[in-house]
């Protein structure tokens, strides 16, 4: 699996503008884990802090309703800004913000002002991840694009991890302090130095590389704020339109709100169960989860590629959900640290492997001038499921983190998004070889109105009533039967011998077809 995943990103890291803007992913996200580990200690593992599940799920609420709220703006201002100085300006950005957050937890400010900020922060971060992945097909082919979604985000995600390693680490051995310490702050200010290396990286790109590339003026951000209800609409309509986009963003939105669940338990676990009077101790026991989470996101990112070749994505992600699904009862009811190791990982599979699977539906079914729109609207409804896990969490789980009422609902909603999303894929298979069928009936139609046209003496016949070799662009065959042959030397079909209207009509390649059947697609989801 390491193997197929180091032999995707070689291939992906051949290609110059996607090496650059994949160093602005991973510098990036690396100091998003450096920041994270600085927050949570601060946060959840302060002694003077009684970490319950409420206050667990009002901090993720407060942390994951800017990106609700920034995200319908990230994706109006990405389809007409250039996504590259929106990557400079947003890390300059969150460089300040970061600064002023450790001047806050230097100042043991943990009030209004200091969530404030924090809020801000994430939010010009929305507008970094998504322009990050709005700009993947711009550097990488279409048919790199499953390769590209399997190593970018699960790249990314490895790189929080490999942050809050670095943050731990460093704040246990560097710093000399125990994780209740205030000095949380100067892990926060070797983030701002991160951030800044991420601000100069998309300089390497040229300006207008990862688009867009329609001719839109510019606007103010007051017009930008008009059009927000109007973008969002567009965005939703599009995806709406766009069925198999729809359902995998369902069934990723589902997959959130019950990840978000065990997340939060897993942080109440750390804090009040298995280490109840050592904070130290909980800190230590949450990274190690989430460490070991973070080595089953590289581990998707080397299978999703691998088992895409042989069955379909789709279904792939449904198998994964349902692997989540048993592993969640057993082992993770035991609630013991080895256990929740085995469920961590899974989950980490699971969870990444859906998300890759996801990302590439959409990227393949939405159109480029809407992907900015379309991605920032599944990052709201990404975002307002995790709020939505956490609000539930408030209200099931105790201080412990330890349910089984948890263990079961999360199990079966994991069982119930599989056959969900399986069912949603068959209808789309089903929809695909109807959309085929149609569409070489009717390209077979008028190919024969045609050559009968031509046949008949009409307009595209020869002097002696034969069909000229090319009719309006439809090849023919000699006086033999055998296929004639265009002045470029390929090889054209008379229509008469049983190919396929694709192979039989010139100009109509696989792309081309790919386009018709989504907007008779279209068309018949509506």
């Amino acid at each position: 699996m390491v193997t197929g995943f180091v032999a995707d990103l070689r291939t992906l890291l051949r290609r110059p503008d996607f090496r650059k803007l994949f160093a602005v992913r991973i510098t990036g996200q690396l100091g998003d884990g450096v920041l994270q580990v600085a927050l949570a200690s601060y946060v959840f593992f302060s002694p003077e802090r009684q970490t319950t599940a409420p206050a667990a799920a009002a901090a993720f609420a407060v942390l994951l309703l800017p990106y609700s709220i920034v995200g319908p703006f990230a994706g109006v201002l990405l389809d007409r800004w250039q996504r590259r100085q929106v990557l400079l300006v947003a890390n300059l950005l969150r460089m300040v913000l970061t600064f002023l957050v450790a001047w806050q937890i230097s100042a043991d400010d943990v009030g209004p002002v200091f969530f404030t900020t924090v809020l801000v922060m994430l939010s010009v971060n929305r507008f970094v991840l998504a322009g990050l992945s709005a700009s993947v097909p711009r550097v990488v082919p279409r048919s790199e694009l499953v390769m590209a979604n399997s190593v970018t985000p699960t790249a990314g995600a490895v790189a929080v991890i490999a942050g809050v390693g670095v943050g731990y680490l460093t704040q246990r051995l560097v710093l000399g302090t125990a994780a209740e310490s205030s000095t949380d702050s100067s892990l926060a200010l070797a983030a701002t130095t991160v951030y800044l290396v991420a601000a100069l990286l998309p300089l390497r790109l040229d300006r207008r590389r990862l688009g867009p590339d329609d001719t839109v003026e510019r606007i103010t951000v007051r017009q930008a704020v008009r059009q927000v209800a109007a973008g969002m609409v567009q965005g939703a309509q599009h995806i709406h339109d766009r069925k198999p986009a729809l359902w995998a963003m369902l069934a990723l939105s589902a997959t959130r709100f019950f990840y978000g669940v065990t997340l939060i338990a897993a942080i109440l676990l750390s804090r009040n169960y298995f280490h109840e009077d050592d904070v130290d101790g909980g800190l230590g026991t949450l990274a190690m989860f989430l460490g070991v989470s973070g080595a089953g996101f590289a581990a998707a990112a080397a299978l999703t590629p691998l088992v895409s070749r042989r069955v379909r994505k789709e279904r792939w992600a449904a198998l994964a959900l349902a692997l989540a699904a048993v592993v969640v009862v057993l082992p993770g009811a035991f609630f013991q640290v080895p256990a929740l190791v085995v469920l961590s990982f899974v989950l980490g599979v699971a969870t990444q492997s859906v998300k890759i699977v996801v990302d590439t539906v959409v990227h393949e079914r939405v159109d480029d001038d809407y992907r900015g729109r379309v991605f920032s609207f599944c990052d709201v409804a990404f975002n307002i499921s995790f709020v939505a896990a956490a609000a539930t969490a408030a209200a099931f789980l105790p201080s412990t983190g330890k349910s089984y009422l948890m263990v079961g609902v999360v199990s079966a909603g994991f069982a119930l998004t599989a056959f969900g999303y399986l069912r949603a894929d068959r209808r789309t298979v089903r929809l695909d070889e109807e959309l085929s069928a149609e569409l070489d009936a009717r390209l077979d139609a008028e190919l024969d109105a045609e050559l009968s046209a031509g046949l008949d003496g009409g307009p595209n016949a020869g002097p002696d009533g034969e069909p000229n070799a090319r009719l309006d662009g439809v090849p023919s065959t000699r006086p033999d039967g055998v296929p004639s042959t265009r002045p470029d030397g390929e090889s054209t079909v008379a229509g008469l011998d049983g190919e396929s209207a694709v192979a039989r009509r010139p100009g109509i390649g696989q792309d081309r077809l790919t386009r018709t059947k989504d907007e008779w697609r279209s068309g018949r989801e509506r």
